[in-house]
Parts: C-alpha cells; structure tokens; sequence
C-alpha cells in the first residue's frame, strides 16, 4: 500500500493526487525512520482509499526534502489539493501518529 516517490514523480504523484497524501521522508540508515516504517504501511493498509502514502528517500532524492523544508528525518508530511497542511518531525507513537492524521483529513 505504501508507495515511493522521487524528485521527478513527487509532483505527479503528490501534489496532483485526488485525495490527502502522507509523505514519509526518510533513509535506510536512520534508525527511527526504520521503526516507524512498520506503522506507515500498516496506517496504509488501514486508511486506503482515504489517504495515499508515499515514502521518499531523502538521499536518492534531494530536491524534494530541500524544497519542503525538511531538516530531521523522519518527517512526515501531509498534502491536500497540492498544498501542505501539516508536518510532523521524529518518530511519534501510533496513537499520535494516529491523531494528526485524522485530524488532517
């Protein structure tokens, strides 16, 4: 259910999606990134048709990270009608996590 996006289909994929997108910034050696991982594709699984989920490596993908703002990983993001609306920093608790998004859908 998670998906992956890069700099070159970030626009497509995202921006121009019919319905709120999650973004997870993230990389293959950050620790926190790799357990929160489990719980994107499980919130995923949950929300699908409610919500699009996207993970971006930030290493293969630069631009995209930079453009946004993204300084720590992981950060989570949500887009509605191409926009940003909301960001979250650091590896949260499901119940949390959980929360955010639905009070951004």
């Amino acid at each position: 259910m998670t998906k992956e996006t890069t700099d070159n289909t970030f626009a497509s994929e995202v921006l121009n999606a019919k319905i709120p997108v999650l973004v997870d910034f993230w990389a293959p050696w950050c620790g926190p990134c790799r357990q929160l991982s489990p719980i994107i594709d499980e919130i995923a699984k949950e929300l699908t048709g409610k919500i699009e989920v996207y993970k971006c490596n930030v290493d293969d993908n630069p631009e995209t990270p930079s453009k946004f703002g993204v300084r720590g990983i992981p950060s989570l993001m949500i887009f509605k009608d191409g926009k940003l609306v909301d960001s979250k920093v650091g590896a949260l608790p499901r119940a949390s996590l959980n929360e955010w998004i639905a009070k951004n859908l």
